[in-house]
């Protein structure tokens, strides 16, 4: 038996700090974007009246919470003007 950990297992057990410097300020542009979409798509839904949004504001409200693709599909396809 050796006592080196399978690559599957170290790489899950890497940290935000293991990650070299570039790679932690990516990460932190990154979510930084995410939440901001997502803040903003939020507060739009929440103003915007129901019938100035295509479909349920329920629906919308749960699509933006995926990812960058969540918010960006409700401002392309989710607003009626």
């Amino acid at each position: 038996m050796s006592s080196t950990a399978p690559a599957e297992t170290a790489r899950a057990e890497k940290k935000f700090a293991d990650l070299p410097p570039w790679q932690r300020a990516l990460v932190l542009v990154l979510a930084s974007v995410q939440l901001s979409l997502a803040a903003s798509a939020w507060a739009d839904l929440a103003t915007r009246p129901a019938e100035k949004v295509n479909g349920n504001k329920l629906k919308w409200a749960l699509i933006i919470a995926v990812n960058f693709v969540g918010p960006i599909s409700y401002f392309r396809k989710g607003r009626r003007d």
